[in-house]
């Protein structure tokens, strides 16, 4: 009886705490771009747009994102009130992968300034755009995927750009 229990408290929690990749996906990816962005800005306040800045950018974000989605995923963890195994602690970090992979266009822009293949110079404003696209394009997708119609999921996802023009004004009026 009392295993019965503890694997009906555990299977709860398990239900509780797992969540759809839908979900999954629009939760990092949204944190994941709006990240980036904020970063990019942040990193490019002073005007430094030299090859060499860039590069050190593209690390930056590429360490940030991984701590970021290590938090996360280890306060899902420890927030948890149920029996959990030991395991499951790799299972909550692996969940976080939106996160990263979110990212990971941003680095490659930065990167490919730091190594000469485009101009270092400007390239912010290109990954602010192309974050704010994966914005739309996370909210339009996630919500026609979860059964929406075209006009609720483009206003989700045009509220989803918002979030990364939010980050594009407050760099403007910053610098």
């Amino acid at each position: 009886m009392a295993d019965s229990v503890a694997d009906s408290v555990t299977a709860a929690g398990d239900q509780h705490r797992r969540h759809g990749t839908r979900e999954a996906v629009l939760f990092g990816g949204v944190y994941g771009a709006v990240l980036a962005s904020s970063l990019v800005a942040a990193l490019t306040q002073y005007g430094h747009t030299s090859a060499a800045s860039r590069r050190y950018d593209a690390l930056w974000l590429l360490v940030t994102a991984f701590a970021s989605a290590l938090a996360h995923g280890y306060a899902h963890y420890i927030a948890e009130r149920t029996p959990q195994r030991r395991w499951e602690v790799l299972r909550s970090l692996a969940d976080e992968w939106p996160l990263v992979m979110t990212v990971l266009p941003t680095v490659f822009l930065l990167a490919g300034a730091g190594w000469g293949w485009w101009r270092p110079n400007g390239i912010e404003y290109i990954a602010f755009g192309m974050n704010i696209a994966i914005l739309f394009g996370l909210g339009l997708f996630t919500a026609r995927g979860s059964g929406r119609g075209w006009v609720a999921a483009t206003l989700i996802g045009v509220m989803d750009a918002a979030l990364g023009l939010i980050v594009v004004v407050a760099n403007a009026f910053i610098k």
